[in-house]
């Protein structure tokens, strides 16, 4: 994968800055464009964690997620010249709906790439946001290949580039989340939960909070396979993860942004432990913590992550006991506030960032949840060519409240054996010591395919 070497410039670094001033005054230019969304307690989750826990709906947005908010904020704020030469952006889907939306609403021409994992959701929605006035260009499997085919666009042509995070201008917009959740509480919250992808949603509200709150405690949340600010903290620097997983695709960038890093350092950002940040570290480096040593601290921010699968969970959990449609991204904060330990009694705001979810994708959700939860497991099973070998698996082997979903042979040239995948789903995840003791017993050779393996991922 290409990685992304030069970066257009979108204007002087001494006429931008990040600040309470830079949100307040986003927060007037934004008014009567983007909708003040709701700030909803939660009565299931406040009971689950003991805290009282608030959910920030900007999966509510017209564009169903908070990018709206940075990308007009910076294309409000261009020349007429800027605006002639058309704009270009990269997205992995939500910031390109708010460059679409903001290219309508101005009449100004531009091209949005996105990679080929997009869903089509999104795809199609980008589309009618821009009404005519953008071009969508699908390239590369990840936002970070998207984006450096934007930026050789920009060098080429001379159009306007419009980042999706780090600009101080994109992440003023977004920092006025902060600003309507300390409004709409009336008071201060003691624990902020926010995803972070490229990093500049987080480095807005956390500019914001600082100001105005200075001890409630902060959590980014990024997915577990693709933690790129903690790898920028502890390198000391922004740094190009090898491979991340694209599931979570709002938030699955390989590069942090440079704000979004330099932020969380100045603020002290501690880093809870990942193997992916292992041999990466520089002097520079964070503290590393366990995540049963995140203290809620007055004032502490803390950069964790949480796992696909239980995003997933998150997803089913919220549609189907709340009625919110989260993308992956969006249930990224509300996945961390059911697996953090938050103080009993505390005020807590979880993030809802964004609600373009593909009704396609829910199978894998699904499938991920289930596996998540210790119900969904894979073996690739010897049978024994003979008459009534499944027969005895059936009979002998699950147990009475398992289902076979998936049986498939993987190889036929052996007159002997016959190995087939079979995946199984428990009524119950204490079961799966009882029938791995039971295929122990059995005749057959039987091998089980744990997540995260290459043999996994390849025959799953």
């Amino acid at each position: 994968m290409e990685n992304v070497t030069s970066t257009p410039k979108t204007a002087p670094a001494s006429d931008l800055a990040l600040s309470p001033a830079s949100i307040i005054d986003a927060a007037r230019r934004l008014d009567g464009v983007v909708r003040h969304t709701p700030l909803e307690k939660c009565p299931r989750l406040s009971a689950q964690t003991g805290a009282k826990i608030h959910l920030k709906r900007e999966d509510l947005q017209g564009v169903r997620s908070y990018k709206i908010r940075g990308a007009y904020n910076v294309m409000a704020q261009l020349t007429e010249s800027e605006l002639a030469a058309g704009v270009v952006a990269a997205s992995a889907g939500n910031h390109a709906q708010g460059v679409a939306f903001a290219c309508a609403t101005m009449k100004v021409t531009g091209r949005i790439y996105v990679p080929t994992t997009t869903p089509k959701q999104k795809r199609d929605r980008i589309l009618w946001h821009g009404k005519g006035f953008v071009e969508l260009i699908a390239v590369g499997d990840t936002y970070d290949a998207a984006a450096s085919a934007a930026q050789s666009d920009v060098l080429r042509t001379g159009a306007t580039w419009i980042h999706a995070f780090d600009d101080p201008r994109t992440a003023s917009g977004q920092g006025t989340i902060g600003k309507e959740i300390v409004d709409q509480l009336g008071s201060n919250p003691d624990v902020v939960i926010l995803p972070v992808g490229g990093g500049g949603c987080m480095a807005g509200i956390v500019t914001y909070l600082r100001e105005v709150c200075p001890d409630a405690a902060i959590v980014g949340v990024e997915p577990r396979g693709a933690v790129s600010l903690a790898a920028a903290l502890v390198r000391g620097e922004p740094y190009t993860l090898p491979t991340v997983d694209s599931f979570v695709d709002g938030a699955a960038v390989k590069r942090v942004g440079g704000l979004g890093h330099d932020v969380m350092a100045a603020a002290g950002a501690r880093v809870v432990k990942h193997p992916a940040l292992d041999g990466i570290a520089a002097e520079s480096a964070v503290p590393l913590i366990d995540a049963s040593e995140i203290d809620f601290a007055p004032g502490s921010v803390t950069i964790t992550y949480v796992s696909e699968g239980a995003v997933c969970s998150t997803m089913l959990e919220l549609y189907q006991n709340e009625g919110i449609i989260a993308e992956p991204a969006g249930a990224l904060a509300v996945t961390a506030a059911q697996e953090l330990r938050l103080p009993a009694g505390a005020t807590v705001v979880a993030l809802v960032s964004g609600g373009n979810n593909d009704v396609s994708r829910y199978g894998e959700i699904v499938e991920r949840s289930l596996v998540h939860r210790g119900l969904k497991h894979y073996f690739l099973v010897n049978f024994p060519q003979e008459p009534g070998a499944l027969r005895r698996f059936l009979d002998e082997v699950l147990g009475p409240d398992d289902d076979i979903t998936l049986f498939e042979y993987v190889k036929r040239n052996n007159r002997e054996t016959g190995a087939a995948l079979v995946g199984i789903e428990l009524g119950d995840p204490a079961a799966l010591a009882g029938l791995q003791d039971r295929m122990a017993r059995s005749r057959l050779d039987v091998e089980r395919l744990e997540p995260d393996t290459p043999a996994y991922r390849y025959l799953t």
